[in-house]
C-alpha cells in the first residue's frame, strides 16, 4: 500500500485531522505505522486516549479505499496530500490544515492571490448583486475568488467570478460526490472550467451542519482576506471572518441598512475593526507592496498588487515610479506617452491614492 492509499483511509476515520496526524507521526514515524499499530499503543500517545485509538485500530480495517479512489478516479477528482508539492501554498501555513484535498479542476500558482467572499444563504437582492459584483470586478484584476458554494452570498461570488472570466475555487461541507446543494451541480462544473472544487472529506460523505465550520477555516485559509458580504449575527460567514482573523488575514465587510437584519452581522464585524468596504480599491490597497513577487496567471510578474486594478497605460506610469521622487517630464520621457496623457494619469493615481505628488510636479509612489 503507498502513502496516498495509507492517508485516505486515516483520512476516511472521523477525528483524524492534521493536529492529531502530526502527534502520531512524531512517536510512530509512519502513516504505515499508524495503522499497523495496536489500539494500546495508540491510546498511550499524548493527545490521542481510547476513542480515538479505537477508530483507528478497528475502523480503519473497515475502510474501502480502493473503491474511495476509483470512485475519485471516475469523477476526474485528484487526490492530494499535504506533503505534495501541489498542495495550495497559502492552505499549508495554516495551523491545521486538511490531512488531504480532494480537488476537481486545477489548482495554480496564481490562486495564491485570492480573496474568499462569503455571507448568508438567505440573503437579500442587494447582498446577492454586491457579492457578484465585487467577485466580478476582482477576477477582472486577478484575484482568485474562493466561496462555499452555498445558496445566496456564495453562489453569486462564484457566479461573479465566472461572469468576469477569472478563477474561483469552491471550498465543499461534503464530498465531491455528493454535491450539496443540488441545485448548484450545473455551477459546481462551470466552477471546475474557472477553477476547483475541493473538499477535505471522503467522496460520498453527505453535507452535514458540523461539517460546514472546519470547511470554513480552508476557505479563510486559502485566501489573503474574507470579504462578508452579507448576514445576521449568527451566520456561518462569521466562523470564516474568525477563522481569517486567527489566520492572521484581513478582514472586510460591507455595509448594510441598519433595519435588515441580514446587515446585523457585517455592520457588527466593521464596529468591531473590519475594513468598511464600498469598491475593491478598498480591498486592494490594504494588502499593499508584497514582499514575495506574485506570479499572475504564470506569465506576468506583479511587485506591487495595486497595479492589478489598473488599466494598460495607468500601470506603465505606475511601474515608473518608487520612493524616489521623478519629475512629470522624466516619467513623460521614460513612458513615451502624450504629455496630457501622463498628466491625466497622473491626477487618476493621485484621485486613488497611489501616487503623491510634491512640489515642482514630482511624483512617488504613496
Amino acid at each position: 500500500m503507498n502513502e496516498i492509499e495509507d492517508l485516505v483511509r486515516l483520512n476516511m476515520i472521523s477525528g483524524i485531522g492534521t493536529i492529531t496526524y502530526r502527534k502520531l507521526i512524531e512517536h510512530l514515524g509512519s502513516v504505515k505505522s499508524i495503522l499497523d499499530s495496536p489500539r494500546s499503543k495508540l491510546e498511550k500517545i499524548p493527545g490521542i486516549g481510547p476513542k480515538i485509538a479505537d477508530r483507528i485500530a478497528n475502523d480503519s480495517k473497515a475502510v474501502d479505499v480502493d473503491k474511495e479512489i476509483k470512485l475519485a478516479e471516475k469523477n476526474n477528482v485528484k487526490i492530494v496530500p499535504f506533503s505534495s508539492e501541489q498542495f495550495p501554498h497559502n492552505l499549508k501555513s495554516i495551523y491545521d490544515p486538511p490531512l488531504v484535498l480532494y480537488i476537481k479542476g486545477d489548482i495554480i500558482k496564481s490562486d495564491t492571490v485570492a480573496i474568499a467572499i462569503v455571507g448568508a444563504r438567505r440573503c437579500s437582492y442587494y447582498g446577492q448583486s454586491q457579492a457578484e459584483r465585487f467577485a466580478r470586478q476582482l477576477a477582472q484584476v486577478g484575484f482568485c475568488i474562493v466561496s462555499g458554494m452555498a445558496r445566496g452570498i456564495d453562489t453569486n461570488a462564484h457566479l461573479g467570478a465566472v461572469k468576469g472570466k477569472g478563477r474561483t475555487i469552491a471550498v465543499l461541507g461534503s464530498g465531491l460526490g455528493a454535491i450539496y446543494p443540488r441545485e448548484n451541480i450545473e455551477l459546481s462544473e462551470k466552477i471546475v472550467s474557472h477553477g476547483a472544487v475541493i473538499s477535505e472529506l471522503p467522496m460520498n460523505t453527505p453535507p452535514n451542519n458540523r461539517n460546514f465550520p472546519p470547511r470554513n477555516r480552508i476557505i479563510s485559509g486559502l485566501s489573503l482576506g474574507a470579504l462578508v458580504v452579507e448576514s445576521t449575527r449568527w451566520s456561518g460567514s462569521l466562523i470564516t471572518a474568525k477563522w481569517a482573523l486567527e489566520q492572521g488575514k484581513e478582514v472586510f465587510a460591507v455595509p448594510g441598512n441598519i433595519d435588515n437584519n441580514y446587515s446585523r452581522g457585517t455592520n457588527k464585524l466593521i464596529k468591531e475593526g473590519a475594513k468598511l468596504v464600498e469598491e475593491i480599491n478598498d480591498i486592494v490597497e490594504e494588502f499593499g507592496p508584497l514582499a514575495e513577487t506574485i506570479h499572475i496567471k504564470d506569465s506576468k510578474k506583479i511587485e506591487d498588487i495595486r497595479s492589478l486594478t489598473l488599466n494598460s497605460q495607468e500601470n506603465k506610469v505606475f511601474s515608473l515610479l518608487s520612493s524616489m521622487p521623478k519629475a512629470i517630464d522624466e516619467i513623460t520621457a521614460k513612458s513615451r506617452l502624450p504629455s496630457s496623457n501622463v498628466a491625466s494619469i497622473l491626477m487618476i493615481l493621485e484621485v486613488k491614492k497611489l501616487v503623491k505628488q510634491l512640489s515642482g510636479k514630482r511624483f512617488v509612489k504613496a
